[in-house]
């Protein structure tokens, strides 16, 4: 047997550089990959430790992926074989490493070195691998980036930020998307009580937004246990807010995993109907309303068939949807996706509105909302939709309704955050809500 085999780190290293594979070559999902009871067997053969360290090293490689790409290139003396896709992983698992993460220089090269001899496609490179580290760790180890946002943002995606946003604009929301998200709360109440006993800041209506040094896991934290909070980002929160005072009113959330946003329903005073889909999603919402000791019907099936006739005086739609709002959180967004699969979730999106109508009462309120910052996912959508029912029409939002958010709200009356927003307090994810009302 190799005599690195049982190298400590080592698996975790080779672990990383497979999962990496999966996202850039299979366009699998991060989240699926990492997910603790149905993910990737290798990683959850590891310790709880070397985990935490793999999804590290995933989510640096990914966010950087283009700067590592050009760093390495850079000090190549002659191009990489066309082929050598398996070197390439484990030199982006250790550049990462040695450019972003807390982690011994030396040991980075030697497990990348070691590992790179374990795999017999990479074999011999494994001289390659120890000298391309050894000058990136002399030249570059903790220096700052240089390299322009849009290295880092996947072209398709790139592209359509400039068409939409214009090239500055584009500019700034890639360079955001390198920045990790903060941790944002919703709070059932007292958001500055809160704000004060876990050290985070008020920063939305009942959002608190932890300090970037918050230690531990989040489920030890104080008030998780007694479900006080939930984990939302600060602009996820907005379009429950839009309905308005919701006491003692029906209302139905159609897409509710994980539940944050059927809490909020719950909170603000309605009667709320949760469906999910999805069975597994369905038990993790029901979950999320227990820990937080609400009270909400859950529905497991497609809305359209477990609502049957039932009408409501508020609805939301939360639709699936390209996620290209949360590439902070989910930098394989950018390598799972790609504008065709843009294309096809707006169809999914406007089919489900379609559907949403049917669960409006006369009078009531729907509001559209996801988080992907593609117009076609939203403005456009929303457009096509109004012309073709005559029944609904927009119900601008005020900028007084969103505060905090006043420039998130469109001429059109709608809601756009993108994640370049609220730079100078760690930024938000990008979202976008309609609010629209069916005649009485």
């Amino acid at each position: 047997m190799d005599e690195g085999a049982h190298k400590p780190g080592l698996r975790a290293r080779q672990v990383a550089a497979k999962l990496l594979a999966a996202v850039v070559e299979q366009q699998t999902s991060l989240d699926g990959l990492m997910d603790p009871e149905h993910g990737h067997p290798h990683l959850r053969q590891l310790a709880p430790r070397d985990q935490a360290l793999v999804k590290a090293i995933l989510i640096t490689a990914l966010r950087y992926r283009g700067t590592i790409a050009q760093e390495l290139s850079e000090r190549l003396d002659r191009p990489l074989p066309g082929n050598a896709t398996t070197l390439n992983h484990h030199l982006h698992v250790a550049a990462a490493q040695i450019r972003f993460l807390d982690v011994p220089d030396s040991a980075a090269v030697d497990l990348a070195v070691t590992a790179a001899e374990a795999d017999p496609r990479t074999r011999r490179f494994k001289g390659v691998v120890n000298a391309l580290l050894r000058r990136l760790t002399r030249e570059l180890a903790g220096a700052e980036v240089t390299t322009v946002p849009a290295t880092d943002c996947p072209f398709w995606l790139f592209d359509r930020l400039v068409a939409t946003y214009g090239k500055e604009r584009a500019t700034a929301i890639a360079e955001a998307h390198r920045r990790p998200a903060p941790i944002d709360l919703t709070v059932k109440s007292d958001p500055q009580g809160w704000a004060d006993r876990l050290g985070g800041a008020v920063v939305a209506a009942n959002t608190v937004r932890l300090d970037a040094q918050t230690q531990g896991s989040i489920a030890s934290l104080e008030g998780f246990d007694a479900g006080e909070w939930w984990v939302q980002d600060a602009s996820a929160s907005l379009p429950v807010r839009l309905f308005g005072d919701l006491s003692g009113k029906t209302a139905a959330d159609l897409c509710a995993a994980p539940g944050g946003k059927s809490a909020q329903l719950v909170s603000s005073g309605a009667r709320v109907t949760a469906c999910e889909a999805s069975k597994s999603r369905a038990r993790r919402l029901a979950s999320n309303i227990a820990r937080l000791k609400l009270d909400a019907e859950v529905l497991t099936g497609p809305f359209a068939e477990t609502l049957e006739d039932r009408q409501f005086e508020a609805v939301l739609l939360d639709a699936p949807c390209s996620s290209t709002g949360t590439l902070r959180r989910h930098p394989d967004v950018g390598y799972t996706k790609t504008a065709d699969d843009i294309t096809r979730l707006a169809e999914v999106q406007r089919r489900l509105l379609d559907q949403a109508t049917n669960h409006v009462a006369p009078g009531g309120t729907l509001v559209f909302s996801n988080c992907s910052i593609d117009r076609e996912e939203g403005e456009d959508l929303i457009a096509a939709f109004l012309a073709e029912h005559a029944a609904f029409t927009r119900k601008p939002i005020t900028r007084s309704e969103v505060p905090g958010f006043e420039n998130a709200v469109t001429v059109e009356g709608d809601l756009r955050t993108t994640p370049d927003m609220l730079s100078e307090i760690g930024g938000v994810d990008g979202f976008f809500a309609a609010r629209l009302v069916k005649a009485a």
